[in-house]
């Protein structure tokens, strides 16, 4: 459940017609060979002439060299062939390996694990504002105040028998806190925020591995591992409110 890295997973697409919702039919074309992390079409520089091009990102490099073989040459959505290729590798360029954020975790469990192959909870979220006294400091002349929440979360993906946690934290300022409107909606933001990372803090400790017959295994990523997986709920709750 990581941002995909690496050149293999990239398509180049070029010799596109200008045309309206040209990113949502390169979407709907490549996507029949696999989920796709992004999509994102360009105007030709002025010396290449009129006409669009494409960077095409998937989660996999066998479903990029599918699409590639499939689709170069081929018309698809216009009147005219594309041209499809897999990017090539810059050397000794290293990108650095990011997590999905919490959107595109569930997409991808979605697609992989069927909407019922897996669950999530909140175990626990917990106001912690203030708690390291920065709100006594002299900012709080301005009227502004820190918020932020601490949040648990569980994945359980029950056919494979695997579980695991995230624990993550929110936070924001809050312009006004004598606005009542505003600390309530600024709260709201700041408990979904925490909610959002403690997901996808969760879903890094799983490994999706996708088998030429188009099964999925899943297996447990012991390189994330973390004291939280081992605690008892009523122990992980405990640690939180401390």
């Amino acid at each position: 459940f990581r941002v995909p890295a690496g050149s293999h997973k990239t398509l180049l697409v070029w010799g596109l017609e200008p045309q309206a919702g040209l990113e949502h039919s390169l979407f709907s074309a490549f996507s029949k060979f696999g989920p796709l992390y992004s999509v994102r079409a360009h105007r030709n520089a002025a010396v290449a002439g009129p006409g669009y091009y494409a960077v095409i990102k998937f989660y996999s490099a066998g479903d990029a060299h599918r699409a590639q073989r499939a689709c170069h040459g081929q018309r698809l959505f216009q009147k005219s062939p594309l041209k499809v290729c897999v990017c090539t590798k810059q050397k000794g360029f290293q990108q650095r390996v990011l997590a999905l954020n919490s959107n595109k975790c569930q997409e991808l469990a979605n697609h992989y694990l069927g909407f019922n192959g897996w669950s999530s909870r909140i175990i626990t979220l917990q106001n912690i504002s203030g708690f390291d006294g920065e709100n006594d400091k002299l900012g709080d002349a301005l009227q502004k105040r820190s918020l932020k929440y601490l949040c648990a979360v569980e994945v359980m993906l029950p056919g494979h028998g695997v579980c695991t946690r995230g624990v993550a934290l929110g936070e924001a300022e809050v312009e006004n806190s004598e606005d009542p409107l505003e600390f309530v909606t600024t709260s709201r933001r700041v408990q979904k925020l925490a909610v959002g990372k403690a997901l996808s803090s969760a879903f890094q400790k799983i490994l999706l591995v996708v088998l030429e017959n188009g099964k999925v295994a899943v297996e447990y990523n012991s390189t994330h591992g973390e004291l939280t997986d081992a605690l008892t709920e009523e122990e992980l709750k405990g640690l939180v409110e401390v």
